[in-house]
């Protein structure tokens, strides 16, 4: 397989390493708009700082993207147009019209589609998804992520929110896990954001969250905050309740917001079921970041030599979007929005 990864930040990077690693598969280019410091067994591969050039002249099998957001859709569709499978970051697109266009190119080409969603490859966030089905809803979902981000973190950050809030960009993987978990369809979404820098464009916030109710009575809260001014305390919550008990991730008290592997890391898993003695999982030795994209990588390689079906897979990353963008309208209307109906927004 050729293979061409497109964006070269963290993210772009690991994807990288990662397809090194798969056995038959080759990469035939890379590509960065500006110019980027890569570790040594990237260095020497062809560096394009145009996609589609890259594209015309590799002719790719896979065609990775971890640009930004605002370029994923058209990558994405150029990309399997040409004939290749494709692995697109988290989120999408930023249209949910333009994620379901992806989608359907994807149908109509015959090619393959896989989102970014490294948690759906995580032990841990697999058991806890497990444990919590176990315990039945109805559910309340208490979720955040916020970044206390500094130096070159914060200007990536600056950078994602000339078109992504970080509701949108990190909300996707915790929206997507309170569907896994339900089951049941978000009916109702209501979001709350407030711009805390100067550094950012006006009709930007960098800290917002979102209550989204769903079909079976659950109730899901998700937040998320970057910058310099965010709180490292209780940044990071991981918690669902229901009638019979609860499944908590509880990190160790030295975790900080600004460590990448703190946000997929569990630490531990305590269950409380209701008359029963509290249960900790201890989640040591789960992987770390590069060895999640390291999975993603092997995950796609296997859904092209077996064509998996991965129709379920697109459809719940659009749905995810969608809560999410319909988070986003509520912020900046000040309305709550409706997911199902004549009201549908998303």
């Amino acid at each position: 397989m050729k293979v061409l990864v497109a964006g070269l930040g963290n993210m772009g990077k690991s994807h990288a390493l990662a397809w090194l690693k798969i056995p038959g598969a080759e990469i035939v280019g890379l590509v960065n708009r500006s110019e980027v410091d890569l570790p040594a067994e990237l260095r020497g591969i062809p560096l394009f700082a145009d996609f589609h050039e890259a594209l015309e002249v590799t002719a790719p099998d896979v065609a990775v993207i971890a640009t930004y957001s605002d370029s994923h859709a058209e990558y994405a569709i150029a990309a399997l147009q040409s004939g290749a499978d494709v692995f697109v970051e988290k989120p999408l697109a930023t249209t949910v019209a333009d994620a379901e266009r992806v989608v359907r190119v994807a149908e109509e080409t015959g090619r393959k589609l896989v989102v970014g969603y490294i948690l759906r490859h995580h032990p841990s966030w697999q058991r806890l998804i497990a444990e919590s089905r176990a315990l039945g809803g109805p559910y309340v979902f208490r979720l955040n992520l916020n970044q206390q981000s500094k130096g070159p973190t914060w200007e990536v950050h600056k950078q994602l929110m000339k078109t992504t809030p970080p509701i949108v960009d990190c909300g996707v993987h915790y929206v997507d896990v309170m569907c896994q978990i339900t089951d049941a369809a978000p009916v109702e979404v209501r979001g709350m954001g407030v711009r805390l820098s100067d550094e950012i464009a006006p009709e930007m916030y960098n800290y917002g969250h979102f209550q989204v109710l769903f079909e079976d009575g659950s109730v899901g809260w998700y937040e998320a905050g970057w910058g310099p001014m965010m709180s490292d305390t209780a940044f990071f919550v991981k918690d669902v309740v229901s009638p019979k008990g609860a499944v908590s991730i509880r990190m160790s008290e030295e975790a900080r917001s600004d460590d990448i592997d703190t946000h997929t890391q569990t630490s531990k898993i305590r269950l409380h079921r209701v008359g029963e003695a509290d249960q900790d999982l201890s989640m040591q030795g789960e992987p770390g970041h590069q060895e999640l994209c390291d999975a993603e990588a092997a995950f796609m390689a296997e859904a092209i030599a077996t064509d998996r079906d991965l129709s379920r897979h697109a459809a719940d990353a659009v749905a995810s979007l969608a809560v999410c963008l319909a988070a986003d309208h509520s912020i900046r209307t000040g309305q709550p929005v409706r997911l199902k109906g004549q009201d549908a927004h998303a």
